[in-house]
Formats: structure tokens, sequence, C-alpha cells
């Protein structure tokens, strides 16, 4: 590792330390009730909208969650702020999932984490004119939607009885391209890369779409880890993760935008579980919206325990 490369692995290890001692802290106990989401990307329903095509996923998964009386966390990227300007015009699109929202919110059960495509919503001036209200058209009034909502960079799950402390970020933090300079990649996804994708190239800023910058990523997540001796998990990268108990414990919910599929880490009556939703079909051909685990249920303690 060359001097430069150690000096960066520093500033961003205290960097990820320093989000982890301001956070706001959420008290849990083995009877709460927590699914935890990232990298939805909202947009604005056209071509270049990710999400629309999980949109009734997305829509199904977040019924189950509010029935079931679980607090929805979404650790970054909820709305796509790069290749869009307005996110009037994302919740105009995509009402339902933001009426569906509202009510986790008016009940206290929605927090919000900011990624590197919505680093926007880091200030305060924007939330307060974009998400405590939105402007609706067809009725010529501002509607409320998030009042007072506080947008964070990170949040810590705190066990009441064990004291043992888990992290939630996005992730972007420990790269210099989307969190440094976020504002020249947003240029470059806006104004660059999203007119290229018409014809079939990638974006080789994106994490999600470059393997080496998910290792890279990855790699520097799992060291705070190792070093910290804390849970921590993140999104960003798109690509789930789930450790054995004595591996480090850097867990990832993969992201809302994955082919025909959206996945989600829940949280529930003292265990972890990856899960997944997406199109199933029944003996009779009929198809509907279902939940697979892909990996747990683990209790949290065994974690712990091992720390």
């Amino acid at each position: 590792m060359t001097a430069f490369h150690e000096v960066f692995l520093m500033n961003v290890l205290k960097r990820i330390s320093k989000v982890f001692e301001s956070a706001d802290e959420i008290l849990i106990d083995d009877s709460s009730r927590i699914v935890l989401m990232s990298d939805v990307h909202r947009g604005d329903g056209s071509w270049a909208d990710d999400f629309s095509k999980n949109q009734n996923l997305y829509f199904a998964a977040l019924t189950h969650y509010y029935l079931e009386n679980f607090t929805y966390i979404e650790i970054g990227d909820g709305d796509e702020l790069w290749k869009n300007s307005k996110l009037s015009d994302i919740i105009y699109v995509h009402s339902n999932a933001f009426w569906l929202l509202s009510k986790f919110f008016a009940e206290r059960r929605l927090y919000l984490i900011f990624g590197n495509h919505d680093m926007v919503k880091s200030n305060a001036s924007y939330i307060k004119k974009n998400l405590y209200q939105y402007y609706d058209e067809r009725q010529k009034e501002y509607i409320p939607l998030f009042e007072n909502v506080k947008v964070h960079e990170g949040l810590v799950l705190s066990h009441r009885e064990t004291q043992q402390k888990i992290l939630l970020i996005h992730g972007h933090q420990v790269s210099l391209l989307d969190y440094d300079l976020w504002m020249v990649s947003r240029f470059l996804v806006k104004y660059v890369w999203r007119p290229l994708e018409l014809f079939g190239f990638n974006d080789p800023t994106s994490t999600a779409k470059n393997y080496k910058k998910k290792d890279a990523v990855e790699k520097k997540l799992t060291e705070w880890v190792t070093r910290e001796k804390h849970m921590l998990i993140a999104g960003h990268t798109h690509r789930p993760m789930f450790p054995e108990i004595g591996d480090p414990l850097y867990f990832n919910d993969g992201s809302g935008v994955h082919p025909r599929s959206i996945t989600a880490i829940e949280i529930s009556e003292g265990f972890i579980v990856l899960v997944k939703w997406h199109i199933k079909t029944k003996d009779d051909g009929t198809l509907f919206i279902g939940r697979d685990i892909l990996a747990g249920p683990r209790k949290l303690s065994d974690y712990f325990d091992y720390q």
C-alpha cells in the first residue's frame, strides 16, 4: 500500500468513527422490528428511472412491513438526485410510495439516511423546502409530507440490555468520488453518462456496476469493523452481505434495483435476516409477490457474544 493510500485509509476510518460517535441512537430490544433498505433510487418515471421496474415489489414489501409494525430505516440513495434535479417530480411519479412512507412517518416509524445520490439531503434548507411538504399539481396546494424530518448521515441501533451498538451508514464515506468529489460525480452522471446509457454504455464511476469499486468499498468498511469491533450495516455497493459468526460484522442490505427483485435486512424479535422480495408463481400459474430468506435468521446475541 502506498503512503497516499495509507493516509486516505486512516482518514476514511476516522470519518466513519466520527459518524458513529455523533450519530443519533435508536434504542432497540428483542421485541423490536426493524427493516433496512437502501439504494431504492426512486426516479422520475423516465427511461432512466431504475426504480420503476421494481416499484410494485417495493410497495408490496413496504405494505407488509407497515402492517407488521416494522420501523423502516432507509440507509441512503432512496431518491435518485444525480440524474434528476427536482425531488417534486419523483414524489409526483411515485406518490403511492411516498404516501405509504408518510404513514410510517406519522407513526414515528421512519428514519432516513442520505447517500451519495441524495447527498443534497445533508442540507437542512433543502430538506425543509423539499421534504417537509410537496406541491400537489392536481390540487394546486402544498401537502404535508415529512414535516420537521431529520435526514441523518448515520444512525446507531443501541440494544437496551446488552448495550451493543450497530452503526448504520450508506457506505459512500469511503469513496473519494462519491463523498469528497460527489458534485463532480453528479455532474458526470447527469450530463455525460446518463445520455451515453442510451447507447449501451455503463457508467464506470458507479460502484453498483464496477466490481473493483465494490471490493474497495467493502474492504474499507470491513477494516473499520475489524478495528472498532462494532457491527456495521451499509448499502451503496448493491451487493448483499451477511457474514458468518466469527467473521467481521459487515452487513449490506443490497438494493431496491436488482433485476426482478429487491433485498432488505430485517431485525426482528432478536434475530437478523437477509431477505429477497420478488415475483413468484403458484402451481396454477398465478403470479404473486413473495418474500424469500437469503441468509439467516441468526440471533443478534450470537454475533455480539463472539465479539
